[in-house]
Parts: C-alpha cells; structure tokens; sequence
C-alpha cells in the first residue's frame, strides 16, 4: 500500500487462476494478471466471453494468426494482440456488454456527438 489516501495493489500476477474465480469475470483496473491454462482454443473464447463486461481483451501469442482469428472472436471493444497498453489518441476507446456504449476518441468519438439523417428525395 502506498502512503495516502485510497488502495492500491503493486503489479502482480497470479498464476493457475481457477476459471470461475471472481477476477475471472471482473473489470480489473489495476496492474493484475490472472492467468488460467486452457487446452483448446474454443475453450479460451467461452471462458473469455462469459462475463458482463467487454472494455478490454489482450491475447499474447507466437501465432499472429492466430491472434487474429481469436481477437475477432473476443466480444471486447478493444483487443491488445501481443501488446501490454492498446489504447491511442488515434484509436476508438470503449466497450461493449456493460462497459459502455459508443466510443470516445478519434473519428468515431465526434461522430458519437452527431445526429444522422437520411432523406429519400424523388425529384
């Protein structure tokens, strides 16, 4: 614990987490890994997807392609593939499921603050 006000945890990571342990399917925002050992790959993407929150996912792989056909998978508004931070100015930021709706940032975040219209004209 640092000295004021608050808690903190130091960068930690937890080893041979059981799969229904409470970290499993919590929004952690803290330096904390939870890591669970999975035999299949189907078996990573239900363990993954069965929480409430979606904000953000991080695959670590040798096999990009991997990475790739698993972070399409991943019902998270933002994946990190092989990275330890995925957030950028000029990315959109946000979740989905309980994690928020819309995205803040870039491009996408000001087209949250716009109004859509569609007029169907026959001249």
């Amino acid at each position: 614990r640092q000295a004021g006000d608050g808690f903190y945890f130091p960068p930690t990571v937890l080893s041979q987490v059981p799969a229904d342990a409470a970290i499993t399917s919590e929004e952690i925002f803290g330096p904390i890994a939870a890591i669970t050992v999975f035999d299949t790959e189907e078996e990573v993407i239900a363990a993954a997807n069965d929480t409430e929150y979606g904000l953000i996912a991080y695959v670590f792989t040798r096999d990009l392609g991997r990475g790739l056909r698993v972070s399409e998978r991943l019902e998270s508004g933002m994946i990190g593939l092989n990275r330890g931070l995925a957030s950028d100015p000029a990315a959109p930021f946000g979740g989905v499921k309980q994690s928020g709706l819309g995205r803040e940032g870039a491009h996408h975040g000001i087209l949250e603050f716009c109004e859509t219209k569609y007029i169907a004209v026959a001249w």
